[in-house]
C-alpha cells in the first residue's frame, strides 16, 4: 500500500525573502513540508502554513525530480493550500470518506520531517475524532483527528492515509505541551479530516478560491473576565469595534459598541467563538444576528458576504 501511495507524495520547498532590520537585510529563508497529489492535471493539497508568506515554490517528487509550483490559493482558516504543477504526475491519490473513522483504527502518515527525510513512513491510530484546537488567532481548527503516528516537522501538508491506502487526512500539527503547563507530551498529531479537504481542494480547483463568510466587522472577544472588568451586560459575545464601509454589517444596520451574542442557531459562547460561528453559515445567505445593544436584546437580518484569503 506504501509502495503505491508514495509517488503521490511530494516535497514542498518555499523560499521566504530576507526582509530588512537594523542590522541589515536578513538573507532568504528556506522553509519546507509535504504535500499529496490528488489529480491528474498536477494538483496538490498542502497546509497553508508551509506556503505562507514564500515567494517562489517548488515540489520535489519521490525520484528526487524538482519542478516549480504555483500556488492556487489557499485557506487560512482550514490550514490547506492547493499548489500546481505541470507535466505529467507520477501517481494520484485516492481521498477516503473520514467520516467513517473510528478510535483504534489503523493509520499510516507519509511525509518529509525536517525537508530531509523524504518520504518517510510512520504508523500509528487514530485516538480520536472531533478535535478542536485554539489557533491563537481568535479562531479554532474544528473537527480534526488525532492520531499517535509519528508527525514531526516537515511532515505538515502531507497524507495520513487508512489501511487501504487512502487519504483520509492532511496532517497538520503535532503538540508537544501546554503553554500553562510545565509537562511535556508525545504521539498527539493533528490531521484535517479528508472530507473537508476536499471540499475546499475542490472550490480551490473550480473557482480559484476558496470563499468564507464575511460580515465585515472588527471585534474584540467578551469574557467573563472582561465582561466583569467592563460591565458588560453578557459574559461571552463579540464586541464591536470597528464596522468596515458598505460591509453587510454597515448595511443591517450594526454599530461599534454592539456586542453579538448569536448568529443564526449559533449561541457565541465558552466552546464557540465569533468566527467559528460565523463559519457555519454560506456566503450570500441570509441570516439573523442577536447582539446588545445599551443593555437591550436586538436582532438583525443580514445577507452574508463573501471573502477570500488572499
Amino acid at each position: 500500500m506504501v509502495q503505491e501511495v508514495e509517488p503521490a507524495v511530494v516535497t514542498v520547498v518555499g523560499t521566504i525573502s530576507g526582509h530588512a532590520t537594523f542590522f541589515g537585510v536578513t538573507s532568504d529563508q528556506e522553509v519546507s513540508g509535504s504535500g499529496v497529489i490528488i489529480t491528474e492535471d498536477g494538483y496538490i493539497l498542502s497546509n497553508n502554513h508551509v506556503v505562507e508568506g514564500t515567494q517562489t515554490l517548488s515540489v520535489i517528487l519521490n525520484d528526487g525530480t524538482e519542478h516549480p509550483a504555483e500556488l492556487i490559493s489557499r485557506d487560512v482558516f482550514a490550514d490547506l493550500a492547493v499548489l500546481k504543477i505541470e507535466g505529467q504526475v507520477p501517481g494520484i491519490a485516492k481521498i477516503g470518506n473520514s467520516d467513517n473513522l473510528k478510535p483504534g483504527e489503523t493509520v499510516i502518515a507519509i511525509g518529509s520531517p525536517l525537508g530531509t527525510f523524504r518520504n518517510s513512513v510512520t504508523v500509528g491510530v487514530i485516538s480520536a475524532t472531533g478535535r478542536t484546537l485554539d489557533s491563537g488567532e481568535g479562531y479554532a481548527i474544528e473537527d480534526l483527528i488525532q492520531t499517535d503516528a509519528a508527525i514531526n516537522s516537515g511532515n505538515s501538508g502531507g497524507p495520513l492515509l487508512n489501511l487501504t491506502g487512502e487519504v483520509i487526512g492532511i496532517n497538520t500539527l503535532v503538540i508537544r505541551g501546554s503553554n500553562n503547563s510545565s509537562a511535556s507530551a508525545e504521539a498527539l498529531g493533528f490531521a484535517i479530516p479528508s472530507n473537508t479537504a476536499a471540499m475546499i481542494a475542490q472550490h480551490i480547483i473550480e473557482k480559484g478560491y476558496f470563499a468564507r463568510p464575511y460580515l465585515g466587522t472588527s471585534y474584540q472577544n467578551v469574557t467573563p473576565r472582561i465582561a466583569s472588568w467592563y460591565n458588560l451586560p453578557v459574559n461571552y459575545g463579540a464586541y464591536i469595534t470597528g464596522i468596515d464601509r458598505n460591509s453587510p454589517a454597515e448595511i443591517s444596520g450594526l454599530r461599534p459598541g454592539d456586542i453579538i451574542t448569536k448568529i443564526g442557531d449559533v449561541s457565541i459562547d465558552e466552546q464557540q467563538s465569533f468566527i467559528n460561528a460565523l463559519f457555519e453559515y454560506e456566503p450570500n445567505q441570509q441570516i439573523t444576528i442577536e447582539f446588545t445593544r445599551e443593555n437591550q436584546i436586538m436582532t438583525v437580518e443580514v445577507i452574508l458576504g463573501e471573502m477570500s484569503t488572499p
